[in-house]
């Protein structure tokens, strides 16, 4: 436990936590909506500053980052809690936490030990993910600041329901981000997240800004968020950010609370993927259907492949350097990664 960044006191002890965008005010003894800060005595407490509950070795292409060292690791890590209730939540187990939780779950780990076991470990970078890193972002912040004075990268791994006040500070530490636009609906955010869309589209474009490299991913839900309208409506979107941000378009399994609807039929991640190419996109993947087209990477001049995907595994890289060796032309990301030309040529 340790005292939170990113709030202000207010009278009778309250306190208003700006680190994300619910701004909750709360009052002496009581925690915000994430479950995890709490006001004690007019002081806001992060409960879960240095408690790890997931700690795992993860090829980067499970983040999804697909254009961030490609076939590197990336060493992930995650405490308990999110500012959201997602009723179709993949980690609710870890994710979710009771208001009245007495003792926060985590194995004991400081910021030098993460870092010194990411070194170890051969990875290129940490990964802050699996549930919601804004809700530890004490522990980001300080890890990430070492990280970099080991040149490793740090990947956040969000909901983008940040504050300006948080984004300005996340900027100073954090290199790629994915974000989850998981609707172009208002309505949708509220009903089935418990939160809001323009927060979320106000982080995508303070990100891009700071020139943070920037995916994003849609997880489709069948009658939820799937209409040809609503999607091109995020493509657009992510075009207005720069026709670069890659588009991971995610297959829905029934999770959590919302067992009642069904997968996502694999010709709707399909039709979703040509939607955002007809709106522009350089780079869009369809997520969850293993073995499929859209997992690959392809010049977006000339088509030829250049990274190829099952899932998480990279199959061969065909690169030039960092260009398509047919045209020349470029591939966007952040890719002069150590031994990135030294795999693709093992692995073309």
């Amino acid at each position: 436990m340790r005292e939170a960044m990113l709030y202000e006191r207010l009278d009778d002890k309250r306190v208003r936590c700006i680190l994300c965008a619910h701004r909750c005010v709360i009052q002496p003894g009581k925690r915000g909506i994430c479950g995890v800060r709490e006001n004690r005595d007019g002081t806001l407490y992060s409960l879960v500053d240095g408690l790890i509950i997931a700690e795992n070795l993860d090829p980067i292409e499970k983040k999804p980052l697909f254009h961030v060292c490609p076939g590197s690791l990336s060493y992930s890590v995650a405490s308990v809690g999110c500012n959201f209730r997602c009723v179709f939540c993949q980690n609710y187990e870890i994710s979710q936490v009771s208001q009245d939780q007495a003792v926060m779950p985590g194995r004991a780990r400081t910021p030098e030990q993460i870092v010194d076991y990411a070194m170890r470990s051969g990875a290129l970078s940490i990964a802050y993910t699996y549930t919601e890193p804004t809700v530890f972002f004490e522990f980001v912040y300080e890890t990430g600041r070492l990280a970099h004075e080991k040149n490793i990268l740090n990947l956040f791994i969000s909901n983008g329901f940040l504050t300006p006040e948080a984004l300005d500070l996340a900027g100073t530490v954090i290199d790629a981000a994915n974000i989850d636009l998981k609707s172009f609906s208002n309505s949708f955010y509220r009903k089935y997240c418990g939160g809001r869309l323009q927060p979320v589209l106000d982080t995508l474009q303070g990100m891009h800004e700071q020139g943070i490299w920037l995916e994003v991913t849609t997880l489709i839900i069948p009658g939820l968020n799937d209409s040809p309208e609503e999607l091109r409506d995020i493509a657009r979107f992510i075009r207005s950010l720069g026709p670069e941000v890659p588009w991971h378009i995610s297959r829905f399994y029934p999770q959590y609370e919302l067992h009642t609807i069904g997968a996502t039929p694999p010709e709707t991640i399909q039709n979703a993927c040509r939607i955002g190419t007809e709106e522009g996109l350089k780079y869009v993947y369809s997520g969850n259907l293993p073995g499929d087209n859209g997992e690959k990477t392809r010049c977006p001049s000339c088509g030829t492949l250049l990274i190829d995907r099952y899932g998480f595994r990279i199959l061969g890289i065909n690169l030039s350097g960092t260009a398509c060796p047919r045209c020349g032309t470029q591939l966007d990301g952040i890719l002069n990664c150590g031994g990135l030309e030294k795999r693709a040529g093992e692995t073309s």
